[in-house]
């Protein structure tokens, strides 16, 4: 079996081709982007390729290419139960919904006076999100029905930038300030405040709903579990200074003394109903201390769990010891998983 992998210096490609080196698996690079990426992968049963929603031409036809050959009885990662709610957090509420998770409560309109009714209702604080959006970007806490009212107008009126430039900006000065990132990045920041990145303007605004979360309060971290086949790891993620978003903090806790199993045990019963290669699904805690469902992904920054002491089995067996959770999606690939 040959594997193709996409032609990228960064997310799990690297990886991915170094784990395929070390283990004498057959692959080859190829170009996602070319017109004739169809026939280049004639002598490939599969193909790998870790698109992004930060990156313009991914968002074109990355979903495209993987769900054509995937139709025609390719082998890809992500395949479509992995990838087509990926970014797409209005999209996960109505599947995680159907599947029975316990997902933080989520209330989503496509018309303004519904929207403005709910408002009026209900209580706050809430947290409105874009439908996309990593690292906690795109994500605001609403305290009460004034300002909940403007986002609703404006959700129905012109809209959102995929990119916020002012946030951004926000956050790599907090992140240079910490010396978590360098004065170059900083400046990066400034020229895109006035020169929104290419996939902002690929994306377009996102206009026509208003999506809301319950605000969860009490929460000095949420908990990612990435489950991959019949394994599991886990970062716990402490939110920013007076701030309630840890998603993008930096801030990370690696210790299996960390986590609750329940959000183990749960991602192992979702990943599995759900049927993914890959998920990665955040938690937080309510005021019982239940477990409750933030959103899910198929990415991450694979940096980020280089810390990771080890890994649980679907048995909930600790495993210690340092792991390869790239080659895992390999091999799995392989198996056909």
């Amino acid at each position: 079996m040959k594997i193709a992998i996409h032609k990228s210096d960064v997310g799990f490609h690297p990886r991915w081709k170094d784990y395929c080196e070390r283990n004498s698996i057959s692959y080859k690079i190829v170009n996602c982007y070319s017109s004739k990426i169809i026939p280049e992968l004639d002598d490939c049963s599969a193909l790998m390729w870790h698109h992004s929603q930060g990156n313009s031409r991914d968002l074109v036809i990355a979903k495209q290419i993987l769900f054509a050959l995937e139709h025609s009885g390719f082998r890809v990662f992500p395949d479509f139960k992995t990838n087509w709610h990926f970014d797409d957090k209005v999209g996960q509420k109505y599947l995680l919904e159907r599947i029975g998770a316990p997902l933080v409560a989520s209330h989503v309109f496509y018309n303004k006076s519904e929207a403005l009714n709910w408002v009026n209702q209900t209580v706050f604080p809430k947290v409105f999100k874009l439908r996309g959006g990593a690292g906690s970007s795109n994500v605001k806490l609403i305290r009460d029905k004034a300002q909940a009212r403007a986002i609703v107008k404006k959700s129905f009126g012109k809209g959102f930038s995929n990119y916020d430039a002012k946030a951004n900006l926000k956050e790599r000065f907090r992140k240079w300030r910490l010396g978590r990132t360098n004065f170059i990045d900083l400046v990066k920041g400034m020229v895109r405040f006035f020169h929104p990145p290419q996939f902002a303007k690929v994306a377009g605004r996102e206009v026509g709903y208003a999506y809301f979360q319950d605000f969860i309060p009490n929460n000095q971290s949420d908990t990612r579990i990435i489950v991959i086949g019949d394994k599991a790891f886990a970062l716990m993620r402490y939110v920013r200074e007076n701030d309630f978003r840890a998603s993008g903090s930096g801030n990370f806790g690696y210790a299996k003394e960390l986590f609750d199993e329940r959000c183990v045990q749960i991602a192992f019963e979702l990943s599995d109903k759900l049927r993914l290669q890959v998920g990665a699904f955040d938690f937080v805690f309510d005021e019982n201390n239940n477990p409750l469902v933030v959103e899910v992904s198929y990415g991450y920054t694979a940096s980020g769990y280089n810390n990771c002491p080890g890994y649980w089995d679907s048995h909930l067996v600790w495993h210690e010891g340092k792991f390869n959770h790239e080659g895992w999606m390999v091999e799995n690939i392989i198996l056909g998983l």
